[in-house]
């Protein structure tokens, strides 16, 4: 794929970025030395390799769902930033 400053500038409007000449020159140079790497990963006998999502066999480790004392009202709202009577108040989201 040849990079020219068309594709930069199409990929900086879908970034919502405005660049400058300089910026684009230099960009047109750092996409084209990344889609030469891409290119020569594609160069790479996979037969017989499967796609995996992650390197490692891992799995989400969660701790067992317990229950647990609550904090009293007062401990809980004592570092809130804002509060109104026994209530944490936020800001309105809804109008």
């Amino acid at each position: 794929m040849q990079v020219d400053s068309a594709l930069v500038h199409h990929v900086a409007d879908l970034a919502r970025l405005g660049l400058t000449p300089e910026d684009q020159e230099r960009y047109i140079a750092e996409m084209g030395r990344i889609l030469g790497y891409v290119e020569k990963l594609n160069e790479l006998n996979v037969d017989g390799v499967e796609p995996l999502v992650h390197p490692f066999d891992a799995r989400n480790v969660f701790r067992s769902d317990e229950v647990r004392p609550c904090p009293d009202r007062e401990e809980a709202l004592a570092n809130a930033p804002d509060r109104s009577e026994m209530f944490f108040r936020v800001p309105k989201v809804i109008e």
